[in-house]
């Protein structure tokens, strides 16, 4: 009820108490008073409590809110805590395998390091052994990790041949002492030819190189007892020069036998297979 009808009802009220001044009317008149600020008060105290029912359901609303909101990030919380796991255990992995790897390739190392100390020593060992021949004749040189003995074809065969002159006999006796000393040792026997025809005997370079390395191989074999299943022998013909065939100095260079030494590379070989 608003002020404006209390005051019309309060005027009128007064008016009657006017007209009628007993006692029993004004004490009717109190009470009619009272009455209306009863009622006007029970009026805004219900306004208040709707407005508080109102502000309470707001704020439930609001809590119910915040609640969905927490267990949403409980849940991107739950999921970043499985994903940093599965990731851990991931890079976990990662740094074993990468740990076994290095392992790996520190053994390769140490392995490749010992061949190449190995080939080394074989050089200096054949070049002393061999020091008594001149360079025109032979040389000795490391490459790739293998020992190369090149022996002209003046040392070891006269022209056309694969018969071993004596002094390629000699030669070939001081590079078995050196093998026989090192058993572990690869050796492969390679016959070359320079580009010109070969005219009798054989029925081409390929033929001659292939027995001129024969013949050495059966030499340090059978003579000087070098251990068969570690010799291999070849003949490249005139397909693989180390001189231009143009000239008879080239021609003369390219006429040659290369005893290729090797340290045993069964270890390394293992590696890489597992690789």
């Amino acid at each position: 009820m608003s002020n404006r009808n209390i005051y019309f009802i309060l005027l009128g009220i007064g008016f009657l108490a006017t007209l009628n001044s007993c006692v029993p009317k004004r004490k009717l008149l109190a009470s009619q008073i009272y009455a209306v600020q009863l009622r006007t008060d029970s009026t805004r105290l219900a306004n208040q409590v709707a407005d508080l029912q109102g502000q309470v359901a707001d704020l439930k609303n609001q809590i119910n809110g915040y609640q969905n909101d927490i267990a949403s990030l409980n849940g991107q919380v739950a999921n970043l805590s499985y994903n940093n796991s599965d990731k851990q255990s991931q890079l976990d992995n990662n740094r074993k395998t990468l740990a076994q790897q290095q392992a790996r390739l520190q053994h390769l190392q140490s392995l490749l390091n010992a061949q190449k100390k190995k080939s080394e020593e074989i050089r200096k060992k054949m070049a002393d052994a061999l020091s008594g021949f001149s360079s025109n004749e032979l040389t000795v040189s490391q490459k790739n990790g293998k020992v190369y003995v090149s022996m002209q074809e003046s040392l070891l065969f006269p022209s056309g041949s694969a018969t071993v002159s004596q002094k390629g006999v000699d030669a070939l006796s001081k590079l078995a002492s050196v093998l026989n000393a090192n058993p572990d040792i690869q050796i492969e026997v390679e016959g070359h030819t320079d580009s010109i025809p070969i005219k009798y005997k054989f029925q081409d370079n390929w033929e001659l190189s292939t027995a001129r390395a024969n013949s050495i191989v059966r030499i340090l074999v059978y003579q000087y007892n070098v251990n068969p299943q570690s010799v291999l022998a070849a003949g490249h013909s005139q397909y693989d020069p180390v001189a231009p065939n143009a000239t008879p100095e080239g021609r003369a260079q390219n006429r040659r036998t290369e005893i290729i030494l090797s340290p045993n590379l069964d270890e390394l070989y293992k590696i890489i297979n597992q690789e």
